[in-house]
Formats: structure tokens, C-alpha cells, sequence
């Protein structure tokens, strides 16, 4: 049985950029599964390596319902997990709840969306032609498309779409606003989705939202809460990452050598490029979700005791060289990409085949629209955001 006796404070500091934390990679060959220090709630399991990240991940012995309400669970945060969401559900609650919300997100129903989420990015990069030889990508296109295409399918007025944005960076946070600000701006959203499922309560409509409330009211599989907080999930879920995600690929397209130039010769291998794009990006801060051992588990000759925290790190699991050849490469013809980006088993993201065409929609466009596409500063003077749970940049600019 392996003994740990080093404690780390995680997460390692603040990223640079999407480097992947330095320390990730020697835990990941020395010490696998290590302890370490959250800033709220105490010491936890860290896992890195790809095998044991997928046990975890779909092993219910390790639940996220054990960790809603509690101050002694490790967290990044100061507030504790909060109750409905589905990110902190177990199944059978969590099965029933995405039962409902897939019909919505299946290959085929996302594919339906394709024409109108390139009518969106058409849009978008024609503005950006007409606006001169230069744009900041996040503000011009990063933002805009995800943020758009999940307000349409849930049913909000485009006059408040642009609400969601200030609303979910502030959810999204862990230092970047205080804590009474994250929580007020979680009040504000959930008080709009309550006033919305009212209206729709009051006049039934077709969008994803009235769906989702013909169902709680007609079959009653949905709580109250449940229909509001969902409603919040797949807003804020929906276009943060994404919306990250745009500008991210981007920038890792242009300052890979010959990157941006490959996918302009042969835009086929869009779809390619963005498994491994997921793969390679280092998105996420760590921390941000942490399951409770329900029973004492041994992993890979660590034991794991009831009531004691894990935590996954998926970025480590992608860069794994058991699970990847050259995993420190991005390398756009990599083939069988089985990349934990989206996550793995019971809390595998709904949204993934949605991301995967907003991306592929943009990054197709970019390149059509713009074949000489170059950072318009220095790589080193663009700013990131910080204290948040995911990378991105704060502006992203950009010439042709």
C-alpha cells in the first residue's frame, strides 16, 4: 500500500497562460495519486493519471451529492456545492434529470442547429471584415456565438441575452469577484429564470425551457428547483466554456508553427484538429469538483477512506504518455483521441456535441474568412483572466 507524506497547496498558484501546471507532470510519474491542500475545507486526493481519472469518474463510490451544503468538503470556493445542479448529483437523481435534458443535445437534434449557428458566425466574421484589419476575438466572435445559440435554444429574448454574460463570469469565479458577488449574481439569474418559467407556465412555448416545464408540470419529474437551476447550468455551462474555448484554440493555432497554415491547406481535418485541441488545452484551474469516498476504495495501491475527498485533474489525464503518444504535442493528425475534455461516466458533459459544432462552425469560418489570421501583439502581452475556474483570455487581438 503507498504511503503519502507531503501535503501541497492546491491548486499550484496561478497558470501562465494554458501551460499546464509543471507539478502535474512529475505527480503524474512519481506520485499519481498525492494529497493535497484546498484554500476552503481542508486536504483531499489529487488523481493525474488517465486509468485512475476514469475510475473515479465513473466509479459510485465517489459521489458528488455527498459534498452539497458541507463547509468541511475541500473546495476552491468559499461557498459549498450547491443543492439541484447537476453537476453535484448522484445517480438516480442525476439520471433521471439528464434523461430529460439529452433529447435535447443528441448528434442529431445538435445537427438540426448547424444552419443557424453558421447564419451566427456569418454574421459575426462579416462584421469583423467590414470593421477594418483588426478585432479583439473574444469580444467579436468568442462571446457572442456560444452565448447566442444556447439563449435561442432555451428561449431567451435576445434583449437580454447579453445579461448572461457579466452574470456567468461572476458564477464562474473563485477569487475574481467576492464571494457576495458571486452569490448576488447566481440570485439574479435564478430570479430571471423564475420569472421565465412562469411566463411559460402561464403561455406554453416550443423552446428547450418550455419543454422542460411542460415535463415538470405534466409529468411531474421536476422539481421547482430543479427546472430553475438546470435552467442556470445549461445557460452558464453552455457558453463559458465554449466561449473560452474559441479564443484558446486560436491562440494555440497561431503560435504553434505551421498550425494555422496546416488546417488552412486542408480544412477537412477541422473536426480532428478539435479533439485534439481539447485534448492538448489546459482549460481548466483545478478544484472545481470534488467527490466523497462513500466507502473505503482502493486506486492503483492508494487507499482512498470513506468520507475523504478526490478531486480529478483532466488536463493532467490528457497529457498522460500511457494514454497519448507525445502527449506534450499538439499534433492535429492525431488519430483515436479518446481526450477526457468532456469529462467521463455519469457526469459526462450533455453539451458535448454542441460544443463540438459551435467550434468547428467558428474555426472553419476564421479560416475561410481569414487565411493570413495573426496576433495582432505579442503572444507575452496578451492578459488572461485570473481567479476564475476556467483559462481564457480577457481580450484576444487579432489581425489579417
Amino acid at each position: 500500500m503507498a504511503t503519502h507524506t507531503e501535503v501541497r497547496r492546491y491548486p499550484f498558484g496561478d497558470p501562465v497562460r494554458l501551460d499546464p501546471y509543471p507539478q502535474l507532470a512529475q505527480l503524474q510519474r512519481e506520485e499519481p495519486i498525492s494529497r493535497v491542500r484546498l484554500p476552503f475545507g481542508g486536504e483531499a486526493w489529487l488523481v493525474t493519471r488517465y486509468a485512475d481519472v476514469r475510475s473515479v469518474l465513473s466509479d459510485p463510490r465517489f459521489s458528488r451529492g455527498a459534498t452539497v451544503g458541507r463547509e468541511d468538503v475541500p473546495r476552491v470556493r468559499e461557498t459549498p456545492a450547491l443543492p439541484n445542479v447537476l453537476t453535484s448529483m448522484d445517480p438516480p437523481e442525476l439520471t433521471r434529470v439528464r434523461k430529460l435534458t439529452m433529447t435535447a443535445f443528441t448528434a442529431r437534434r445538435v445537427q438540426e442547429l448547424r444552419p443557424r449557428a453558421e447564419e451566427i458566425v456569418e454574421e459575426l466574421v462579416t462584421a469583423m471584415a467590414e470593421s477594418g484589419s483588426s478585432a479583439d476575438l473574444v469580444t467579436a466572435l468568442a462571446l457572442p456565438v456560444p452565448v447566442t445559440v444556447i439563449c435561442e435554444m432555451l428561449g431567451v429574448p435576445a434583449r437580454d441575452q447579453h445579461r448572461f454574460r457579466d452574470f456567468s463570469d461572476a458564477v464562474m469565479s473563485t477569487t475574481a469577484v467576492s464571494d457576495e458577488e458571486r452569490m448576488a449574481a447566481y440570485g439574479a439569474i435564478i430570479g430571471y429564470l423564475t420569472e421565465q418559467v412562469a411566463a411559460r407556465r402561464a403561455e406554453p412555448t416550443d423552446d428547450l425551457l418550455g419543454a422542460l416545464v411542460a415535463a415538470r408540470d405534466n409529468e411531474d419529474r421536476l422539481t421547482e428547483d430543479e427546472l430553475v437551476t438546470l435552467g442556470l447550468t445549461l445557460l452558464v455551462a453552455g457558453h463559458e466554456t465554449t466561449a473560452n474555448q474559441i479564443s484558446n484554440f486560436t491562440y494555440a493555432l497561431l503560435t504553434n508553427p505551421g498550425a494555422w497554415e496546416r488546417l488552412r491547406e486542408d480544412p477537412e481535418q477541422v473536426p480532428a484538429a478539435i479533439e485534439e485541441l481539447l485534448r492538448y488545452i489546459q482549460l481548466g484551474n483545478g478544484g472545481a469538483f470534488p467527490r466523497i469516498a462513500t466507502e473505503d476504495v482502493e486506486l492503483s495501491g492508494t487507499l482512498i477512506r470513506a468520507g475523504e475527498a478526490v478531486f480529478v485533474d483532466l488536463q493532467a489525464a490528457n497529457r498522460d504518455e500511457s494514454a497519448f503518444p507525445d502527449p506534450h504535442t499538439l499534433d492535429l493528425d492525431r488519430h483515436h483521441n479518446s481526450h477526457l475534455a468532456f469529462g467521463h461516466g455519469f457526469h459526462h458533459c450533455i453539451g458535448a456535441q454542441l460544443a463540438r459544432l459551435e467550434l468547428q462552425v467558428a474555426l472553419t469560418a476564421l479560416l475561410r474568412r481569414f487565411p493570413t489570421l495573426r496576433l495582432a501583439v505579442p503572444a507575452e502581452q496578451i492578459e488572461w483572466k485570473t481567479g476564475m475556474l476556467l483559462r481564457g483570455p480577457k481580450s484576444l487581438p487579432v489581425a489579417w
